[in-house]
């Protein structure tokens, strides 16, 4: 049966690599915090209570949407969609539509991000490649109106982050999760790569200014980290209990 994605696709190397899912999900835990439909995570309560867990979950699912065939990825896929219909039955409300194209725009824009940071930009093809994948994860679950190309979606994206981001009291009770989970000194460092990997809205909102030698530093990583040093890097960024798990995420590039 045919995959997915395929298997020499960028998609598969950049969500194959634990140092860039790392990237990935700093990232999005501050535009997480700060999008208008914020206090639907609130409502089950699950990303408040284990924000690492959640997003760890999430890692899973994408990895067994771009790492399989077609119909298990579909069946995945379906999963998801019912998990948010049983999420709207119990509040009794409809998810935006847009809160969805949100999230999905948000994982296409920190996956290339991500990538660029540690190791290089994409090159025009796999952007477009990049949007494509994401584009029919988005269509597998019922989100409309999505931009036919990379370059409309650059357009949309920008609309987005416009008019979907504020700091509200969700932004500040989510940060003072990611704080309670991480600890001080590993809160510190994520705010720190946060303050580098966000685009210009996020920065503003959140009061972050990048540093210099936090960008350095990472774009350093990514030139060694062919010798082996993820051990060390995962341990410092990431609480013990997850070790295992993060390790897991690794896959092998055709």
């Amino acid at each position: 049966m045919d995959e997915f994605v395929p298997k020499r696709s960028i998609v598969r190397t950049i969500w194959g690599d634990p140092d860039v899912i790392l990237l990935i999900f700093a990232g999005s835990a501050a535009e997480f915090a700060l999008n208008r439909a914020v206090d639907w995570l609130f409502f089950t309560g699950k990303i408040p209570n284990d924000p690492i867990g959640r997003l760890f979950s999430t890692v899973r699912y994408a990895q067994e949407i771009v790492f399989v065939d077609e119909e298990t990825a579909q069946r995945t896929l379906g999963r998801i969609n019912a998990a948010h219909r049983a999420v709207e039955r119990d509040r009794e409300q409809t998810i935006p539509e847009w809160a969805f194209r949100d999230v999905l725009y948000m994982l296409i824009d920190y996956s290339e991000r991500a990538y660029t940071l540690l190791y290089r930009p994409l090159t025009v093809s796999q952007r477009n490649e990049l949007y494509s994948v994401f584009r029919r994860i988005g269509e597998g679950l019922a989100i409309s109106e999505l931009p036919e190309s990379y370059a409309d979606w650059q357009l949309d994206r920008r609309r987005h982050l416009v008019r979907d981001l504020c700091y509200s009291r969700h932004t500040a009770l989510l940060f003072q999760q990611y704080r309670r989970h991480l600890g001080v000194w590993r809160y510190n460092l994520l705010l720190q790569v946060q303050a580098v990997l966000a685009p210009d809205e996020v920065r503003r909102l959140l009061r972050m200014s990048p540093n210099r030698l936090m960008l350095r530093l990472v774009q350093t990583y990514g030139l060694i980290s062919p010798l082996n040093l993820q051990t060390v890097v995962h341990t410092l960024l990431v609480p013990p209990q997850y070790w295992a798990e993060l390790r897991g995420f690794e896959r092998v590039a055709a």
